[in-house]
């Protein structure tokens, strides 16, 4: 259940000792020629709703804007800055610590190493002020612990992994899939304008996706979450 639709007085209910509320987060980014600007908000959400239907946790409405640096100067993509999306996580992440929210995880379907860093800092700051514990984290995390099963180890952004997830999220926003690609890209140089190695948004092997290998890591990553989960509240249960 999403906590927003919740009355106050249900939501001063049901918050206790043993909730867990879990924050999806997304990019409005480019995902090559085939997949959906939404593609870093649909895989979080949908991991989200059905760990949450297994463990009970409330999500947070979702964020659906990140920091994009590589993908920003592509058509459709909308950038928030570092600072504005450490702000917003700082805020958000203190609302439900003063909430009394003791456990929270925040799970980011866009995981560009800023983008990350800015979750990352704004949860440190709250864990410092407030009795609350906060996992950040992206479901790629997981995905690509499992890579050998599913796709090569090069693949990547809408590559076949992740053309695969929106293939049985909403097939209705999937588009004629691409071959393989891998951009060359020049080592340790910063680049003003990355679309010269990587034209068309995407590296991996879109052509290589289907909704079986969508199933297998999404049951790959609700299983391992609402493991932590559920050991992380009964932990917490027995202090």
């Amino acid at each position: 259940m999403y906590l927003d639709e919740l009355t106050t007085t249900e939501f001063k209910e049901r918050i206790d000792s043993k909730t867990m509320v879990i924050w999806p987060i997304g990019a409005v980014e480019e995902h090559g020629p085939h997949l959906p600007l939404s593609t870093d908000s649909l895989q979080p959400e949908h991991i989200a709703e059905r760990v949450a239907e297994r463990t009970g946790a409330l999500i947070a409405p979702p964020l659906r804007y990140g920091y994009l640096r590589q993908t920003a100067p592509f058509p459709g993509s909308i950038s928030l800055r570092w600072d504005t999306l450490r702000s917003i996580a700082l805020d958000i992440l203190m609302g439900l610590a003063k909430n009394d929210v003791r456990y929270i995880v925040v799970l980011s379907g866009h995981a560009g190493r800023d983008h990350m860093s800015a979750l990352r800092l704004a949860a440190l700051d709250v864990v410092d002020s407030h009795d609350v514990r906060i996992w950040v984290m992206s479901d790629y995390d997981i995905a690509y612990a499992h890579m050998d099963e599913l796709a090569s180890q090069d693949d990547g952004h809408a590559g076949t992994i992740e053309t695969s997830r929106i293939m049985n999220i909403r097939p209705d926003l999937v588009k004629e899939r691409p071959g393989p690609f891998q951009p060359d890209w020049p080592r340790f140089e910063m680049l003003a304008e990355p679309r010269e190695y990587f034209p068309d948004g995407y590296h991996g092997d879109p052509s290589a996706a289907d909704v079986e290998k969508a199933r297998r890591i999404d049951d790959i990553i609700v299983e391992e979450m609402v493991r932590f989960i559920t050991e992380a509240v009964d932990r917490g249960a027995g202090e």
